[in-house]
């Protein structure tokens, strides 16, 4: 193997490391994986807009102070934020690591969440949107990627 493709092997490995999909997170939560904590990032307002139901509200701003009262030191951690043009999770799943958690960032983030029809959590209860094509296979299981 060249020292180039080695470098990229190493980069797509951690890459799989650290981030994981939407469609992961919601076969684990399905799955009911043991440890798992998937945190939403978000404002509080933004939360009210809607949320991975069963996810723990956390804003990036209050997770050094807050995690150890909410999220147990041996859990899985999986961040969310608004979507791929926000880096907001990727600040979170920072805050996460530097305090000792195992974690990982959702790519896609809640727009990936609720563009391919996964259930999505309001005050007025759990609701689901039609998958977007251009995100999800409509008529499929899986992808096959």
């Amino acid at each position: 193997m060249s020292a180039i493709n080695a470098e990229a092997v190493a980069h797509f490995a951690g890459r799989l490391t650290f981030e994981t999909d939407v469609s992961d997170v919601a076969a684990d939560l399905a799955a009911r994986r043991p440890g798992l904590v998937v945190v939403d990032s978000r404002s509080g307002e933004s939360w009210d807009q809607g949320h991975v139901p069963g996810a723990v509200h956390l804003p990036t701003r209050e997770i050094a102070a807050r995690a150890a009262a909410l999220v147990p030191p041996d859990a899985q951690v999986v961040t969310y934020c608004w979507g791929p043009g926000c880096n907001g999770a990727t600040r979170a799943a920072l805050e996460f690591a530097r305090l000792g958690y195992q974690v990982k960032e959702m790519i896609g983030g809640f727009e990936y969440w609720a563009r391919e029809g996964f259930e999505i959590e309001t005050a007025s209860g759990v609701t689901r949107r039609p998958v977007d094509a251009l995100t999800a296979p409509v008529e499929a299981i899986a992808c096959g990627c």
